[in-house]
């Protein structure tokens, strides 16, 4: 789960890491009044959505007056931002972040990631801030200072100094380099994050080292123990698809084709996206109904799956170990008398109680169309789709 960059900057100001004086604004007259509030002759208006590269996409503008700011909140309230990050469709911009600016020196970049591999969290930073890693990694690879922490005894001074003096810091800034540093690493460990990154982290010019920008992510898993956490989630940022998924505790990834998925464990899953593709076909969502699905869980996969209106053909393909296809036979025909599925459906069932599904299916009198394989099931869907598609552009 993500958060707004105003939250993660609240987060880490617990943990004594240095942030521009700012507050939150939801109209152009409320973000002039913020101005005023925190005082000075130079602000920053920064519009509040889950993506980087806003500066690029006019989501971030300097002020040095009311009228300014008033004209920059009006411009980003209610429109939408399209960034590198967001995609095409882009992303609401409901609130802005109005703060102090600051007389910068240098800029440095700043994140703390898991790292699988070494199942440690790794820190990587660099001289050069100001850019995406991406950008930063291809431009100065040399920069680039990685370290890992040991989990047994957690991110120690030493450790942080070492980062610092790397970065080129000045003495006289190490030791507040040092508190920033150990402070991301509590923050990142105490509230279950999963990515948090400082871009860029400044010098400034009265000798300060001040987070200007912050990002943080966190493991959704481990929410249910962080609920003030959970509560600054911003469901408007979210892919409405995969937010009403979520909603009823499915695992549901929107994708850009017309073909909806339904079906039951992961790696299933990405072998019959894979089959659609071969077949000549997009496949429009990742959709892992798990295991044990009853007939109400698969009627409500049917509800997310539809909510997609490019979807122009339902595939549902059960391999059915802890799954019974009785069941879910059971939850394709509530599905189809409860919610209605005015597009083609293609079922595949194999596994227990396989029989007793397709007999349930047979038995309906609906029009589903049924396969035995997954090759076959995918060669289905795709031809159903495209027939479909033909009827409905005539």
């Amino acid at each position: 789960m993500d958060i707004h960059e105003y939250q993660a900057k609240e987060l880490l100001s617990r943990y004594q890491i240095h942030i521009p004086r700012g507050g939150l604004a939801y109209s152009p007259e409320q973000a002039a009044y913020r101005a005023s509030e925190i005082g000075g002759n130079r602000w920053v208006v920064k519009a509040q959505i889950h993506s980087g590269a806003r500066g690029k996409a006019g989501g971030i503008k300097l002020c040095s007056s009311d009228h300014e700011i008033v004209e920059a909140a009006d411009a980003m309230l209610g429109a939408k931002l399209v960034t590198h990050q967001t995609g095409p469709q882009g992303k609401l911009v409901s609130r802005l972040y109005i703060e102090e600016a600051m007389d910068i020196e240098r800029e440095i970049y700043l994140g703390f990631v898991l790292d699988r591999k070494s199942e440690r969290i790794m820190i990587v930073a660099s001289s050069s801030g100001g850019m995406e890693i991406e950008e930063i990694a291809e431009a100065e690879p040399d920069s680039i200072i990685r370290a890992t922490v040991d989990p047994g005894v957690g991110m120690q001074d030493f450790q942080a100094r070492e980062i610092a003096f790397g970065l080129g810091i000045d003495n006289a800034l190490i030791g507040r380099a040092t508190q920033t540093l150990l402070g991301c690493y509590r923050a990142f460990v105490d509230y279950d994050a999963a990515m948090l990154e400082i871009n860029p982290l400044v010098v400034t010019r009265r000798g300060d080292l001040v987070a200007l920008d912050a990002k943080m992510s966190f493991d959704e898993n481990a929410l249910f123990r962080r609920p003030h956490i959970a509560e600054m989630r911003d469901k408007s940022q979210e892919d409405q698809r995969e937010t009403f998924a979520s909603d009823r505790g499915l695992s549901y990834v929107g994708l850009d084709g017309n073909i909806g998925c339904i079906i039951n464990g992961a790696g299933l899953a990405m072998a019959t996206m894979d089959m659609i593709k071969i077949a000549g076909g997009e496949p429009a969502n990742f959709l892992d109904i798990g295991g044990g699905a009853s007939p109400e869980r698969v009627a409500k996969s049917f509800r997310a799956v539809l909510r997609d209106r490019n979807v122009e053909t339902i595939l549902v393909n059960i391999f059915a170990g802890i799954n019974r296809c009785d069941w879910v036979a059971e939850g394709v025909i509530k599905a189809l008398k409860e919610v209605g599925v005015p597009v083609p459906l293609v079922v595949r069932l194999s596994g227990t109680n396989m029989e007793e599904g397709r007999r349930i299916l047979a038995e309906s009198g609906e029009d589903i169309i049924v396969a035995e394989t997954l090759a076959e099931a995918a060669d289905k869907a795709v031809g159903a789709w495209r027939a479909f598609a033909a009827n409905k552009a005539a």
